[in-house]
């Protein structure tokens, strides 16, 4: 396979991260709960993984242990993500969570010695500013940091941490350690209901049919691509593309609310997908083989 490959998947995987927030969103108009949600998407997925995680059982069972840390990371990243997108501002979310080219490129270089060269450092610069800008911070008005900005952030985090182990591991089947992370989420949004159990029901039947196509077909497809390309490429370079995922949000919020975009949106979103062409055209270095 070829590394281009790999950045194109890592392209397309973005846009559909990018576009979660509709299904999330419809999903709590027909009045399922963010939990509910999770727990049937993930769970739904874990389930459609789980044959495949059986059969590469003797290809991960002697590195349980950090097999483990990925169900841990990933499941926090995501059950993170899920809620902070479901309850809180979509752009907002997304701009707390894209701090991920920075934690990626920190922890590529401090845990898999990752160059940090000066492309790398304008990439992330530009994605950064970009985001920023669209954010729109020097106008925005901050009123202390609220649990579902820590959530955004804490996902962003998660799936930095995520994406270095995946690397990490690129000898053990992308597809298990997928399967690990939905499980990681399932329980711990298992958890959390036990602890702090949804104040309304289940909906009716409909809902729940479509939460389980979201995690078993949408999450699951978007989850595997994204796995299976950053287990092929530096961590540093794989964050700036996956900043892309904020174009996306921005731009199919502004379409399906009926908003034109703005000024300092066009501009911002010009600074990102410039990061992240400029990242995807670079020299094929560091790329590793990836088992799927």
């Amino acid at each position: 396979m070829n590394a281009r490959l790999a950045v194109i998947v890592l392209f397309i995987s973005s846009m559909g991260w990018g576009l979660t927030w509709f299904p999330i969103k419809s999903l709590n108009d027909m009045g399922l709960d963010s939990t509910h949600l999770i727990l049937i998407a993930f769970a739904s997925g874990a389930v459609v993984l789980a044959p495949w995680l059986y059969m590469q059982r003797r290809l991960w069972r002697e590195k349980i242990g950090i097999m483990m840390l990925i169900g841990l990371s990933g499941g926090i990243a995501n059950a993170a993500f899920q809620t902070a997108i479901a309850h809180g501002d979509v752009i907002r979310v997304m701009i707390l969570f894209y701090l991920l080219p920075v934690w990626s490129v920190l922890g590529g270089r401090i845990i898999l010695g990752e160059k940090i060269d000066l492309m790398r450092m304008l990439s992330v610069l530009m994605c950064l500013s970009g985001a920023f800008l669209i954010l729109d911070v020097w106008h925005t008005s901050w009123r202390g940091i609220t649990w579902i900005d820590v959530l955004a952030i804490v996902s962003g985090m998660g799936l930095a941490i995520t994406n270095i182990l995946f690397r990490f591991t690129h000898n053990i089947p992308v597809l298990s350690k997928v399967s690990f992370m939905f499980i990681g989420c399932t329980l711990i949004i298992a958890v959390s209901m036990l602890l702090i159990p949804p104040q309304v029901s289940l909906p009716g039947h409909a809902a729940i049919g479509w939460a389980v196509a979201y995690g078993a077909l949408w999450l699951t497809m978007i989850t595997i691509g994204t796995q299976w390309a950053v287990t092929r490429i530096e961590a540093g370079r794989s964050a700036v593309i996956i900043v892309m995922e904020l174009v996306v949000a921005v731009v199919s919020v502004a379409y399906i609310s009926g908003e034109a975009l703005k000024l300092y949106e066009v501009i911002g979103g010009l600074l990102v997908m410039s990061a992240a062409l400029l990242e995807g055209m670079r020299s094929d270095e560091g790329e590793l083989p990836a088992t799927v």
